[in-house]
């Protein structure tokens, strides 16, 4: 059976972060690229993967839903109106492979988190819905793991440097461009994007045209 995955996503200036870096247009630029690589590596697993956009957007690989809502009460929403395995996996994953989404959804405990850095969940995978319901921001990853302990629900703790790398600051750039091989590294390196290396520090450096 193919197991449902969401990707919530917000198309409009996403990533204001990486504004020093990228302008308006290319973060919206990059974050599409991003979710593609995300959308393909579900594809890859045998998911069944759709977006959650804040706006109207169109996607070739995926079947898109809107929604202007609040992430937490949305995706409790969707949690509650259905039932059957269900993972939500974030956009900005763009190291993640097929590996490691089966990796998720093939635990053999009632549910799985995936981790990120600062205290952020970027993927959750539940079997049974009904006992669990998310809570996103802030340390969300201990919240999660506690909502899953007092339902009774064992739970898996993926380890994982391409689920855990999610793309936020300058900095992470270079991870991707080290590990990188979809859509999103491609972008990078098309708007002129390299490693840099100043005393002994790998970093990233832009080609400007002149």
């Amino acid at each position: 059976m193919s197991i449902e995955a969401v990707v919530p996503f917000k198309p409009v200036n996403p990533k204001s972060r990486l504004s020093s870096v990228l302008s308006k247009v290319e973060r919206e630029l990059f974050a599409e690229a991003m979710l593609s690589d995300v959308v393909l590596s579900l594809k890859g697993a045998g998911c069944s993967p759709y977006i959650l956009s804040t706006v109207p957007l169109h996607c070739t690989h995926a079947e898109v839903k809107v929604s202007s809502g609040e992430l937490n009460p949305v995706l409790n929403s969707l949690i509650a109106g259905s039932s059957g395995p269900l993972l939500i996996i974030m956009a900005d994953l763009p190291l993640v492979t097929p590996d490691v989404v089966r990796r998720i959804i093939s635990t053999p405990s009632d549910m799985a988190l995936g981790p990120g850095r600062g205290g952020g969940t970027n993927a959750i995978f539940i079997r049974d819905r009904i006992r669990f319901h998310v809570d996103y921001y802030g340390a969300s990853f201990l919240k999660h793991r506690g909502i899953a302990e007092q339902a009774g629900l064992t739970c898996e703790i993926v380890d994982s440097f391409r689920l855990h790398t999610d793309i936020d600051e300058k900095e992470d750039l270079v991870e991707l461009l080290i590990h990188g091989h979809g859509r999103a590294v491609d972008f990078l390196k098309r708007c002129g994007f390299s490693l840099s290396i100043e005393k002994g520090r790998v970093g990233i450096s832009r080609l400007t045209e002149e």
